[in-house]
């Protein structure tokens, strides 16, 4: 499916999603990378190395779960907009989903906002927790929004300004 509408399947995201045991241990990038491009920005990113360097500036990026603290310093290198930080344990009902956004207006910490599966369909409602657009983050602002936990793997994307379904 990814190569005739650009969204994976649940068979190509896979081997992307971190096991549940460590998604209990907090914070973790997930990379839904699935071109072999040249293009390394995530790895350079990565002040823990979690983002393995690359042998070929072509290969696709692989994450060491174990290093990774789920910082987010990757998400706003990627062009692709293709890092996710997911932390299931923000608490008891909620996960906190950190994303790239591009759009305007940004959304303020504290708005409840729509959150968007892979395919831009309405999934629910979240909150935003925080908003880093900073220097580091050079024009692509990090949102991170409270999910329920059940929609960690799902929400992709937000829609600011209400339900426009």
């Amino acid at each position: 499916m990814l190569a005739t509408n650009g969204i994976p399947t649940a068979e190509e995201l896979a081997p992307r999603i971190p096991p549940a045991e460590r998604l209990k241990k907090g914070p973790v990038a997930i990379i839904e990378c699935f071109q072999k491009i040249p293009c390394n920005p995530c790895s350079t990113a990565c002040k823990t190395g979690a983002i393995e360097k690359f042998e070929d500036i072509n290969d696709l990026p692989s994450v060491d779960l174990e290093k990774c603290t789920g910082c987010g310093l990757c998400i706003s290198k990627c062009p692709g907009l293709a890092i996710f930080v997911v932390d299931e344990t923000y608490s008891e009902m909620e996960a906190a989903v950190s994303l790239p956004f591009e759009f305007l207006p940004l959304p303020a910490e504290g708005e409840e906002v729509d959150v968007l599966d892979r395919s831009g369909k309405t999934v629910g409602r979240g909150k935003v927790i925080r908003v880093r657009n900073g220097k580091y983050e050079d024009r692509t602002p990090v949102v991170t929004v409270a999910v329920p936990k059940e929609l960690s793997m799902v929400v992709r994307n937000i829609r600011v300004g209400g339900d426009r379904r």
